[in-house]
């Protein structure tokens, strides 16, 4: 049965994300852990295949009709996406010791991204990385503290993992984040309802190289490349081996298609991210 405009059908959640464990080591992967992240992505089904709950999301579409009229040029950052195509570079579970040469790209490129942060052995092993990317114009945002599943934890525990990377990141940067991006995308009424309660807005994606599974940058780009439309949310790790070097030619390749990149805040302008909604 076609699902209906806006609705996201999945077992809980999508899995698209990654595994489940605290994405804490940079190095690359044993072939244990490497078989294990594969096994994981065959078992869990895109979110528009599978099916048991129903988990209402917003299109950027959306969210930019019901904005305001008449708005300012400066509300839209790097273009107006209600003209021109464009989409969302996004990375999780950083920063990483790949963050420098991945930030040194986007800066040659002239690119912003939206970081979706972890806490625990991340912003807090790097506080330079997370200044130098609010500095350099990119979305700093919560991907939790511990990279724990929200919809396993209860509701205090739910609020200790979103607001401990809000706490840091509002004292690196100087500003509060608006969005968070739930770990493996598994989200419900009760983190919903939490989002709302901290001021977050719920952020998902719709294209994922899956860089979880593989160290090669050219699948990663053809994965990316192959999804990509108009107001595609990317979902990459910046914590893997093969994203960084995937990364000039996917902004290449798109902009050649005549893509412009944003942050997801600009994706949505001049409309907003309301807290508690989720994105997608």
């Amino acid at each position: 049965m076609p699902l209906r405009p806006g609705i996201l059908r999945s077992p809980g959640a999508p899995c698209a994300s990654g595994p489940s464990r605290p994405p804490g080591k940079t190095r690359r992967r044993g072939t244990s852990f490497r078989a294990a992240a594969t096994l994981l992505a065959a078992l869990c089904l895109p979110p528009v295949l599978s099916g048991c709950t129903t988990l209402e999301t917003t299109a950027p579409s959306a969210v930019r009709a019901e904005g305001a009229t008449g708005a300012n040029a400066a509300a839209f950052g790097t273009a107006d996406c209600r003209r021109a195509r464009c989409v969302a570079l996004t990375f999780d579970a950083g920063p990483s010791e790949n963050s420098p040469r991945l930030l040194d790209i986007l800066k040659d490129k002239q690119v912003p991204a939206t970081f979706f942060l972890l806490g625990k052995r991340h912003i807090e092993k790097y506080p330079e990385l997370v200044r130098r990317m609010a500095d350099e114009g990119h979305e700093t945002a919560s991907h939790t503290w511990d990279h724990r599943i929200l919809t396993q934890l209860e509701p205090d525990e739910i609020r200790e993992e979103l607001r401990r990377p809000n706490e840091e990141i509002e004292r690196l940067t100087g500003r509060r984040p608006t969005l968070m991006r739930p770990p493996q995308g598994r989200t419900d009424d009760t983190v919903h309802a939490i989002s709302r309660e901290l001021g977050l807005a719920e952020v998902l994606w719709s294209v994922t190289a899956k860089d979880y599974t593989t160290d090669d940058p050219a699948l990663i780009r053809r994965r990316v490349l192959d999804q990509t439309d108009r107001d595609g949310i990317i979902l990459l790790h910046d914590i893997y081996d093969g994203t960084v070097p995937a990364v000039p030619g996917i902004i290449d390749a798109l902009k050649r298609r005549g893509y412009v990149f944003v942050t997801v805040p600009q994706l949505l302008a001049p409309g907003r991210a309301e807290p508690g909604k989720v994105y997608r």
